[in-house]
């Protein structure tokens, strides 16, 4: 059995399917781990959420920004953006089943030496401290009563994580840092804005603010400006498929890296 991590996918469904075919996926013996992002931007949301959701056990997928604007357009608490391409994904008569799957799906997934989020994880957290505030976020959006969680998800504070935070404000900030957050303070406090390489003044890369003594390698997508990232204890598979670049797979036992071009359907620079 061979795991592979996959960068964000965002709809680019002929590609995945590519990808797997290169990299000789077999599903009763393989295991496929998704960073996040599946859907919008790319032209087959639909496609995508119906063969990851498909797979059963033999795919884990944490949720990246782009899943969760999806289910808030789904629950009508967002408006829809100039550049979202899932309304395939709205209009499906299978909508219903492929949105209570999506909402379903972790924020976190850690397994062996690894751990995987869509962004990434504070300073101050631990893995294990990381996976169960992970949790609570998907406690809430699996609760019958989710469309509140998703009304009041949208912003940018608080900016800093602290233990007493509580309700909607210590929600939010999970879902920032681990789907949205680029560059961070060494204690922990995040500029949600930049989106280049380049820190902002104060700010660094949120992977160099993690303990030098950390042994699990953390797997993230969500920064196509980044570009592929593989070091010793970080990887960033986030290629930039939907922008022109590639789609990246890396088989976790020896970390060899599969890659397959992509057409590019939308202008570079985007999120």
């Amino acid at each position: 059995m061979a795991m592979y991590a996959i960068g964000d996918v965002q709809g680019c469904y002929d590609e995945l399917r590519k990808l797997l075919g290169e990299i000789g996926f077999r599903r009763g013996r393989d295991r496929l781990w998704f960073v996040g992002d599946l859907v919008n931007r790319g032209p087959k949301s639909r496609d995508v959420l119906r063969y990851v959701a498909s797979l059963g056990d033999a795919a884990v997928t944490v949720l990246g920004n782009h899943d969760l604007h999806l289910l808030a357009q789904y629950e009508g608490v967002e408006k829809l953006k100039e550049k979202d391409t899932f309304q395939d994904v709205l209009d499906a008569p299978d909508a219903p089943e492929l949105i209570d799957w999506l909402r379903k799906r972790p924020m976190m997934h850690a397994e062996g030496d690894y751990a995987m989020v869509h962004a990434g994880i504070l300073p101050n957290w631990s893995v294990e401290k990381a996976l169960d505030l992970g949790a609570e976020v998907q406690a809430a959006l699996a609760k019958r009563n989710y469309r509140d969680f998703l009304q009041r998800m949208y912003g940018n504070g608080p900016e800093a994580w602290h233990e007493d935070l509580k309700g909607w404000d210590r929600l939010r900030l999970i879902v920032n840092a681990m789907t949205r957050m680029r560059f961070c303070s060494r204690d922990g406090r995040m500029e949600l804005e930049a989106k280049g390489k380049t820190a902002p003044r104060g700010y660094r890369p949120w992977f160099k603010t993690r303990p030098e003594s950390e042994s699990t390698t953390i797997v993230f997508g969500h920064w196509s400006q980044l570009g592929l990232k593989v070091r010793d204890k970080q990887a960033g598979l986030d290629s930039g498929c939907v922008w022109g670049g590639k789609l990246t797979a890396m088989r976790l036992e020896d970390r060899r890296l599969y890659q397959v071009s992509c057409k590019g359907y939308q202008a570079p620079g985007g999120e």
